[in-house]
């Protein structure tokens, strides 16, 4: 499938854009390729790009208490990076980086910001965007107080069961705000109960 297609199926059931709009957004940013445990922005520095993943995964770290905690965990057809000093082109403390070797789609900010007034339906894919990524990151926070680990632990697994040998323990554990003790604790009892796909994985505990 050609990258222009992966892009346009994630985003057209919510933006109705004619396709020569979609060739000029494509025009303004490039493909990538990172190795695993590369660093693609480093903290205290500012985003210089929003990337959308075509194959591979990233995360989001702070460090924090002398560790990284992270933040958010990333895969294919999903947007990656520091979206806050993006948009605000300041310095944050946040880092991003790819979890595997990782194809990625990426716009600059200055070209989003062309796309945002030189294209026709630039502005309206920015106001997606945002209002994507606002919803994700409250969604988030919500589930963090009302939802168990156990119970966000199977919602990341429902929507990525291959995240279990694709993703480093400690960057699970870290993102559902426990220790890796803790997250193997759960991966054993969800086993034993019978109670989800993990247990076709079960040679990796």
């Amino acid at each position: 499938m050609q990258i222009e297609d992966i892009i346009k199926r994630v985003f057209e059931p919510y933006i109705n854009i004619p396709f020569e709009e979609w060739n000029l957004f494509f025009k303004l940013g490039d493909v990538i390729v990172t190795k695993k445990n590369e660093i693609i922005k480093i903290a205290g520095s500012t985003e210089k790009y929003l990337y959308f993943i075509l194959q591979g995964s990233g995360g989001v770290l702070l460090w924090n208490n002398n560790k990284f905690v992270c933040t958010d965990l990333c895969y294919e057809g999903e947007l990656l990076g520091d979206f806050m000093s993006f948009f605000l082109q300041k310095p944050s403390l946040l880092e991003v980086v790819t979890l595997e070797s990782t194809e990625l789609f990426r716009i600059s900010k200055e070209n989003f910001n062309k796309l945002v007034c030189d294209v026709d339906y630039g502005d309206k894919f920015s106001r997606f965007t945002l209002e994507a990524l606002f919803v994700q990151k409250q969604m988030q926070q919500i589930e963090m107080i009302t939802k168990t680990a156990t119970d966000r632990y199977f919602d990341l697994l429902t929507k990525k069961p291959d995240m279990i040998y694709r993703t480093p323990q400690k960057y699970i554990a870290s993102y559902l705000g426990i220790s890796t003790q803790s997250l193997s604790r759960i991966r054993k009892q969800l086993v034993v109960n019978n109670s989800y796909m993990e247990k076709n994985y079960i040679s990796l505990l």
